[in-house]
């Protein structure tokens, strides 16, 4: 039986089809455009091309955010409707713990990172323990300036993954030096397959109760918090 990974929680997009732990197909974009209309088309796509059937999935896979808020709700809206209507099981993961996954061989620390605008990001800090990657410093939304300094405390070779490593690549050399370890452009953006792989370990998630992982409202709903708790206050 198969596996279907989904991945819509940041600029990318991606879908893959694994089956005991061997990427049957997998299509990933990185283009800024609607998920919303492209996700199913990109799946059925997928499916057609390796001769899958829905009824031969076995589990839904999905990264569950941080990320972009509409976005991560589009992914998690997709594989809960999937998993539900085709009675199978529906895992959320990280998307910090996928995009880690570029890195999973290496023997140094690992801080995948996503641009929050303002000079936030969300981050957090994983290392490869006997072929799993274990969270070292939980994942947070944090000014990248300030995690970089408790990074470079550490006096340990770090290897950077963002799709935002460009924009970022002057402070974290300025912050780490010779610790920042900075990949080629290639691995920097996060596979579905390996999605896949990073749910095996993972608890089944009950499906109508698996919830995005923001790690931080969005800006909207915050707003409309603080509005509400002046207006009892007032």
């Amino acid at each position: 039986m198969y596996i279907l990974a989904i991945d819509t929680s940041n600029q990318a997009l991606g879908v893959a089809l694994v089956k005991d732990n061997e990427i049957v197909g997998e299509l990933v974009t990185n283009i800024a455009k609607n998920h919303s209309v492209r996700l199913m088309p990109a799946i059925e796509h997928l499916m057609k091309e390796v001769d899958v059937k829905p009824e031969e999935l076995s589990k839904v896979v999905v990264a569950k955010g941080p990320g972009s808020y509409t976005g991560v709700r589009i992914g998690l809206t997709t594989a809960k409707t999937l998993a539900w209507s085709l009675g199978i099981p529906v895992v959320g993961v990280s998307s910090l713990e996928v995009l880690a996954y570029r890195a999973k061989l290496s023997n140094n620390l690992i801080c995948p990172f996503f641009d929050a605008r303002r000079g936030l990001v969300y981050t957090g800090l994983y290392e490869n323990n006997h072929e799993k990657l274990v969270l070292v410093k939980e994942e947070r939304n944090t000014l990248f300036a300030d995690w970089l300094d408790k990074l470079s405390a550490l006096s340990k070779p770090i290897v950077f993954l963002s799709p935002d490593i460009q924009k970022n690549k002057e402070i974290i050399t300025e912050k780490l030096g010779s610790n920042a370890v900075i990949p080629e452009m290639t691995y920097h953006i996060p596979k579905p397959s390996d999605l896949a792989l990073a749910a095996q370990d993972k608890e089944i998630d009950e499906t109508h109760m698996l919830t995005p992982n923001y790690l931080r409202l969005a800006e909207a709903e915050a707003n409309w918090l603080k509005t509400q708790k002046d207006m009892q206050n007032g």
